[in-house]
């Protein structure tokens, strides 16, 4: 199995960027297609990206189109989530998910795709 741990989460003012990362160990990260979600306090956990093991496919959320990237580099066993302009509505833990989907274009969108998850890190846009 795969182990997931996000970093670069912390505290922004509206409109400024962060960049999220999710290493994986354990296994290849190739093997996994990968997503992002965020949970705000008392709120269900919403999806924000996902990207397809060979990063040929991917797709946003529509409250982040145009403001998040989502990418990964394989050899770096790694997945990122650039995120600019940033408002106060982006506050949320922001979690990390691999799915061990066997076609190599495919991405996912539900939470009940995901096979494994990461702890989360904490993103918080003051106003």
């Amino acid at each position: 199995q795969v182990q997931l741990v996000e970093s670069g989460g912390g505290l922004v003012q509206a409109g400024g960027s962060l960049r999220l990362s999710c290493a994986a160990s354990g296994r290849t990260a190739s093997d996994y297609a990968m997503g992002w979600f965020r949970q705000a306090p008392g709120e269900e956990r919403r999806f924000v990206a996902s990207i397809s093991r060979n990063g040929g496919r991917s797709d946003l959320g529509d409250s982040v189109k145009g403001r998040f990237t989502i990418s990964r580099d394989n050899a770096k066993n790694t997945v990122y989530l650039q995120m600019n302009s940033l408002k106060p509505d982006d506050t949320a833990v922001y979690y990390c998910a691999a799915n061990e989907g066997r076609t190599p274009n495919s991405i996912y969108y539900n939470v009940q795709s995901y096979d494994y998850w990461g702890q989360g890190t904490q993103v918080t846009v003051s106003s």
